[in-house]
C-alpha cells in the first residue's frame, strides 16, 4: 500500500482539518471552567470537534466527562492508543499571521498548536480514514485518545483512564520523529520568599503564565524617577538586545521588558523576560528584600538553564542534562515571591539527593524551595517490539534510519503502560511548539499521516 500516494490525495482535505481546528482558540481558561465544560469552552469546543468528525465517518466514539474522549476502529481484545492534545498554549504576542486562522502561506500551515499538537492529531485522524477507506480489516482495536488538558497537567487523560481501559500499547504523536524512547521527568519547584512589613522599592513584580513556557513579557511596578529609570533602561536594553518601556503610572515607575517565548524543554531557545528585568532592576537602588529577590533570580537563573547554580546539575547519556525555566515569577511586598519552575531532568537523575542539595544552597538566603508536582522520567527499552516495529514503519516510509531519541519534553506516552512519541516533527526541522509564528510544513503533514497509516496497520495488524 502506498500511503504517501494515498495521502497526497487527501492534500487539500487534511489542510481544511487542521485549519477548522486551529480556528478554535483552546486554551485553557480557568475563570470559564464549569462542571460542564472543566477546562473552558474552547477546550471543550476542539474535543467535541474531534469526537464530531469522528461520528460523521461512522467511527465509534466517546466523550468522558467533556475532559478526553476517543475515536476507534477495528476490532479485537487488543488495543492500540494514538494519544493526542487538542488544547494549546497562549498564543502571546507579535504573530506575523493571526494565531487562530490557520493561515497558509510559504507552503506551510501557521497557526497556535500547528505542530503541538493540532497539526499531528489531524495526521493521525487523517491516517485512520485512510486505513479505513483502504479496506483493511484490523485484528486490533485502534483508538485516537484525545485530552483537552495536555499543557496544564494531564488532569484530561488522568480521569480518563480512571474510567476507560489502558491500551496495550501505543503513542503520542506530540513530539519528534524518529522515534523517543525516553522522556525526561518533570517536577514543578516553587521558590519561595516571604512578605516585607517595609516599604519596598519594587511594588509588583510579573512575569509569564505557564511553567512550561519560556516568559515573553515581564514588568515590574517600583518606586524612582521616571527620567533616570528611562536613561538606565535604555542603554541596558541596548547592550543586552531586548526591547521594552518605561512608564510613569502615579507615584510609581512601570518597567517592562519584553524577551521571546519558548518551550520550557529547551529554556535557551526563548528570552525570559522575568529574569531581564530582575537584572535591569538590579541596576537600581533597592531596598533589602527587594533586592533579594533580584538577586535570586539572576543567581539561579541569570546565566545558565541548566541548574548548576542551584545544585540541581546534572546529565546521563540516555536523556542529556537537566534544564530549569522560570515560568511564573510573581512578586509583591506584603505577600514575598514565587517562582514557579520547569525542572525538566534525566532518566537516572537522583533526585531527592539533588533537590537535598538545592535546599542546603538556599540555607541563609531568604528562599525557600517546595514541590508542586512531579511526573517522574519515562523509558522504553529499545528491544521491545513496540520500538522495532515502528522503526521498522519510519524507515519504510523515509528510507532513513529510526533512531532513538530523548527529549525535556512530557507526552501522553509516559502516562502509557507502553507507549513512545512518535513524530511529528522531523529532523532538521526547528521545533517552534510555543513560540511566536508556530507552524507546521504541509510536505511534512502529508508525510507524517502515511507514517501513522502505515503505523497503525503494523501495529493493529491485517485480520
Amino acid at each position: 500500500m502506498n500511503w504517501l500516494d494515498l495521502a497526497e490525495q487527501k492534500k487539500p482535505e487534511i489542510i481544511k482539518e487542521l485549519q477548522a481546528l486551529i480556528q478554535i482558540p483552546s486554551v485553557l481558561d480557568e475563570k470559564e471552567a464549569t462542571e460542564q465544560a472543566p477546562f473552558g469552552i474552547k477546550p471543550l469546543e476542539a474535543l467535541q470537534h474531534m469526537l464530531n468528525e469522528g461520528n460523521k465517518e461512522g467511527f465509534v466514539t466517546k466523550n468522558i466527562d467533556n475532559m478526553a474522549g476517543h475515536i476507534e476502529m477495528g476490532s479485537g481484545e487488543e488495543l492500540v492508543g494514538i494519544l493526542c492534545h487538542v488544547d494549546v498554549v497562549p498564543e502571546g504576542q507579535d504573530w506575523t499571521y493571526p494565531p487562530f486562522e490557520g493561515v497558509v502561506a510559504d507552503d506551510r500551515i501557521y497557526g497556535r498548536g500547528a505542530i503541538d499538537d493540532k497539526g499531528p492529531t489531524i495526521a493521525a485522524w487523517m491516517a485512520m480514514k485512510l486505513v479505513k477507506e483502504a479496506g483493511i480489516e484490523l485484528s486490533k482495536r485502534v483508538r485516537l485518545i484525545i485530552g483537552s488538558d495536555e499543557e496544564s497537567g494531564f488532569r484530561c487523560v488522568d480521569r480518563y483512564f480512571e474510567k476507560e481501559e489502558m491500551p496495550d500499547l501505543g503513542f503520542a504523536p506530540d513530539a519528534d520523529f524518529p522515534i523517543i524512547n525516553a522522556e525526561k521527568g518533570i517536577a514543578n519547584l516553587i521558590f519561595s520568599q516571604t512578605g516585607s512589613s517595609e516599604t519596598e522599592t519594587i511594588q509588583f513584580f510579573q512575569a509569564g503564565k505557564r511553567t512550561n513556557m519560556v516568559p515573553d513579557e515581564a514588568f515590574a511596578f517600583i518606586f524612582g524617577g521616571a527620567h533616570s529609570i528611562n536613561e538606565k533602561f535604555n542603554a541596558f536594553a541596548s547592550e543586552h538586545g531586548i526591547t521594552g518601556e518605561v512608564l510613569p503610572e502615579g507615584p510609581v515607575v512601570k518597567v517592562l521588558v519584553r524577551g521571546k517565548s519558548a518551550h520550557a524543554m529547551e529554556p535557551d531557545q526563548g528570552v525570559n523576560a522575568g529574569i531581564f528585568l530582575a537584572k535591569f532592576l538590579l541596576t537600581l537602588s533597592l531596598t533589602p528584600h527587594s533586592k533579594a529577590f533580584c538577586e535570586f533570580l539572576v543567581m539561579a537563573f541569570g546565566d545558565e538553564s541548566r541548574g548548576r547554580a542551584l545544585g540541581l546539575g546534572y546529565a546521563d547519556e540516555v536523556s542529556g542534562e537537566t534544564t530549569l525555566n522560570a515560568g511564573v515569577i510573581h512578586y509583591a511586598p506584603a505577600q514575598g515571591s514565587c517562582t514557579q519552575v520547569s525542572l525538566r531532568y534525566s532518566v537516572s537523575y537522583p533526585f531527592e539527593e539533588k533537590i537535598g542539595a538545592c535546599r542546603e544552597k538556599l540555607q541563609n538566603s531568604g528562599i525557600t524551595l517546595d514541590l508542586g508536582s512531579n511526573s517522574t522520567p519515562h523509558f522504553v527499552d529499545k528491544e521491545d517490539v513496540l520500538i522495532q516495529s515502528l522503526q521498522k514503519v519510519y524507515e519504510r516510509q523515509t528510507g532513513e534510519n529510526a533512531e532513538l531519541l530523548s527529549i525535556g519534553g512530557g507526552t501522553y506516552a509516559r502516562v502509557l503502560k507502553k507507549g513512545v512519541a512518535f513524530g511529528m516533527l522531523f529532523p532538521g526541522r526547528p521545533d517552534v511548539a510555543h513560540q511566536v509564528d508556530e507552524y507546521v510544513d504541509i510536505e511534512d503533514l502529508i508525510k507524517a499521516t502515511a507514517i501513522y497509516a502505515d503505523a497503525i496497520v503494523e501495529l493493529a495488524g491485517k485480520k
